[in-house]
């Protein structure tokens, strides 16, 4: 599977590419208040309004720099309907390549987190560790929040 690479700090992670719609530059958000700190806000992305989660912000504890290689990555989801989909951005830093690697490429840590059930299993690279972040579980937190309307 195609792996899009981005980093937080010195560490480097990885999001399906299937899922992925579209990257596109950073761009500017409407404050949306009284929601936690890792979301950035929200914009119009071709018509459609957007909620932006600063995936930085949520795992590191600080927000994304306004970088030429910050981007967000588009990610289509089915709403409760089942039938139409919406969207939601996730910002992350240094995002400047893609890899591929099979399934059984991916191994254990041996360490799970509640509070970050999203951050999946381990890549080995030649550079180090990628770790995989589960996009479902991810979506699954927004929901519980009620930050986004997913189908069951």
């Amino acid at each position: 599977m195609l792996m899009l690479l981005f980093s937080i700090s010195n560490n480097v992670y990885a999001i399906e590419s299937s899922h992925v719609i579209e990257v596109i530059p950073r761009v500017s958000y409407r404050e949306v208040h009284h929601v936690p700190s890792y979301v950035s806000g929200l914009f119009n992305y071709r018509g459609a309004i957007v909620p932006v989660i600063d995936l930085c912000q949520l795992i590191r504890g600080t927000s994304s720099q306004a970088n030429l290689s910050t981007r967000v990555f588009i990610i289509s989801y089915p709403t409760q309907e089942g039938d139409n989909f919406k969207y939601v951005g996730l910002m992350a830093e240094r995002v400047i390549k893609t890899v591929k690697k099979a399934a059984s490429d991916f191994l254990t840590s041996g360490i799970q987190t509640n509070e970050a059930p999203y951050l999946g299993k381990m890549i080995m690279d030649e550079k180090g560790m990628i770790q995989h972040i589960d996009l479902e579980k991810l979506l699954n937190i927004l929901k519980q929040i009620n930050l986004l309307e997913i189908g069951v």
